[in-house]
């Protein structure tokens, strides 16, 4: 792999219909409650209960002090950066390269940390300013105040050659992996007041206008992201009108359930997009012929926000109507809702959507597919290797995110347009990661914990570090890696859990709260139990 552009993230993350079409034509009820917590919201006060959840806050903090372990071991200690993925034994030093994705993990686990009595304030405090000192000294595009996609862990230089393998890397900035840093940076600036200048000066550099295509919809879109010199298949532009023109990628990210949601809530937020960006993504295809290449055909009606008409189409699957991600994947659907609290503020979409896309999961992982075991979400592939995992039929890729290492895929045909191929196919090997039930955890505590407990005890997939990053449940192959983002997820499922929500609480303080809690508020999807 010689162009290292988007990130593993950026590219499983609903890359949406231009892609899409590219691809097909050339060959992550009433809302859940997130449970309170009767722990102080004071900084460094350990956590002793779990409100009335029932959730065991013992084992929760076990596997939070065993997760931060792997935090710890994968960051420089001279740089303060945290590596992209260590060894399940924790015997070496990590990966020489690291993504603003993976530093904001970082800082954000920080947090969590410190607020659960896993560390002082005063270590909290220290790793944290260490991290922002070195962003600091990090070179970034000067127009956009934008970070580069890999850097050298020990030094912070931007990657030009790989460390794995020596190929070619050209130095890209990606809109969703800035979005992840420029989150944590809002997380720390309220979290750490002493640090708060020092966060906010990195954060006010960030201009996520530089990633704005107001005329690729009405509304517009985001652009994956861009470098500043030529690529094949890139777009020459200057979305800022300041510096020297880029070379954006080729696709926008147009899903609405996508991680890549987050750069524009902040885009929004801070006055760098209209709000009418959040209505021009897709929430399905149409359900016309023309897009009877997509999973299946959606159902719903069209309605209109902000002046822009909207198609709030929904996939059908077990009575159950959802609106899918890309992949039907856990990490696209609630990843921004860590950070957002989408199912409060916006109780008629998110509020049904993310607790039926969690009993999606866990309805296909134990009934249909029959593993006994749930949560899939793009991972470390047990036996070597990364690849992504979903519920294929709540995902809009035709090719389907599978669930199993054979990469089975779901096919039940687009009604009135073409014939399913596979509509019930036997599945092997399923693949679950441990941090999709993390994510769960949010809206489905007691099954969430219940699951990761079973993981741990039957299949062995936890180690030093707290759960491997995969496993294969039939033959019991363990991915023993861990990664810093997926490991960050963690830690922030279960500080929500158990310190009264304290990444949604620090992050939304502010243009957040004042400008994407009324945005999201409007809509209505099209989700919901089939009658």
């Amino acid at each position: 792999m010689s162009n290292r552009t988007p990130t593993r993230r950026q590219l499983l993350a609903g890359g949406g219909a231009a892609l899409a079409v590219a691809a097909f034509t050339g060959a992550r009820p009433a809302a859940a409650a997130v449970p309170s917590s009767s722990a102080s919201a004071l900084p460094g006060a350990p956590v002793t209960a779990a409100g009335d959840t029932g959730i065991p806050s013992a084992t929760l903090l076990r596997w939070a002090r065993d997760t931060w372990t792997s935090m710890v071991a994968m960051t420089d200690p001279g740089t303060g950066l945290v590596s992209d993925n260590i060894d399940g034994a924790l015997t070496s030093a990590g990966s020489r390269y690291t993504s603003p994705t993976n530093i904001g993990g970082y800082l954000w686990s920080a947090v969590v940390a410190r607020e659960l009595g896993i560390i002082g304030a005063a270590e909290c405090r220290r790793r944290i300013a260490q991290t922002l000192a070195t962003l600091g000294t990090l070179q970034r595009n000067a127009a956009s105040g934008q970070f580069y996609n890999w850097y050298d862990v020990t030094d912070g230089s931007v990657l030009t050659t790989w460390p794995d393998d020596g190929s070619t890397v050209h130095p890209f900035l990606s809109s969703v992996d800035n979005g992840w840093l420029a989150a944590a940076l809002m997380v720390v600036r309220s979290a750490e007041p002493t640090l708060a200048g020092k966060a906010q000066q990195l954060l006010h550099a960030m201009n996520f206008g530089s990633y704005y295509d107001r005329d690729a919809r009405p509304g517009g879109l985001m652009r994956g992201g861009f470098w500043e010199t030529e690529q094949p298949g890139s777009v020459r532009g200057n979305y800022l009108g300041v510096g020297p023109d880029v070379h954006y990628t080729g696709h926008h990210y147009d899903t609405t359930v996508s991680e890549t949601r987050i750069a524009s809530y902040i885009a929004i937020a801070r006055g760098q997009a209209p709000r009418e960006l959040y209505y021009a993504t897709w929430r399905t295809f149409p359900d016309s012929c023309d897009w009877s290449w997509q999973e299946q055909k959606p159902v719903g009606e069209h309605r209109t926000y902000l002046g822009l008409d909207v198609f709030e189409g929904a996939y059908t699957y077990r009575g159950m109507r959802i609106v899918p991600g890309w992949g039907g994947s856990m990490f696209e659907a609630l990843m921004p809702d860590m950070f957002v609290p989408e199912e409060t503020w916006a109780p008629r979409s998110w509020g049904v959507n993310h607790p039926l896309t969690v009993r999606a999961h866990r309805e296909f992982g134990l009934d249909d597919a029959q593993f006994g075991y749930w949560g899939f979400s793009p991972a470390s592939k047990p036996g070597g290797g990364y690849d992504v995992y979903g519920v294929d039929l709540i995902g809009l890729n035709p090719e389907g995110y599978p669930a199993d290492l054979q990469g089975t895929n779901v096919d039940i045909g687009f009604e009135g347009c073409r014939e399913g191929t596979n509509p019930h196919p036997a599945f092997g090997d399923g693949v679950v990661t441990p941090h999709a039930s993390f994510l769960a955890m949010m809206h489905e505590p007691t099954e969430a914990v219940a699951n990761l407990t079973r993981i741990e005890r039957d299949l062995g997939a936890y180690g030093r570090g707290g759960f491997f990053d995969a496993v294969a449940v039939r033959s019991g192959t363990i991915a023993r890696r861990y990664l810093s983002l997926d490991q960050a997820m963690v830690l922030g499922s279960i500080g929500n859990v158990l310190a009264d929500d304290v990444i949604r609480r620090h992050f939304v303080r502010g243009e957040v709260q004042d400008v994407i809690k009324p945005l999201i508020g409007l809509e209505e999807f099209g989700a919901g139990v089939a009658s």
